[in-house]
């Protein structure tokens, strides 16, 4: 199973804001409420505008709502294995 190099605190982040359902969140970030379950399950990686736009909703920094994993990032190891060659 491939590792996700981007997690998030969405659904948290939606019940602690009067339980906001995934279909508001949608509605207020301009995307489709299948789009916002895909992100909140790391199975779809977020545009950086998506990322922002979800992170004002919140009305937080971005790295408070998605965190970069990059122990789990492929292009990054096989750069590195390359450099030490």
């Amino acid at each position: 199973m491939k590792k996700q190099h981007i997690s998030n605190e969405i659904r948290k982040l939606r019940f602690l804001n009067d339980e906001m359902t995934q279909q508001q969140l949608a509605d207020e970030v301009g995307v489709t409420r299948q789009t916002i379950v895909a992100i909140e399950k790391g199975k779809y990686p977020p545009t950086l505008e998506i990322s922002f736009r979800i992170a004002a909703v919140f009305s937080l920094p971005l790295e408070e709502v998605f965190q970069y994993h990059p122990e789990n990032d492929e292009f990054k190891k096989r750069k590195s294995d390359k450099s030490c060659r």
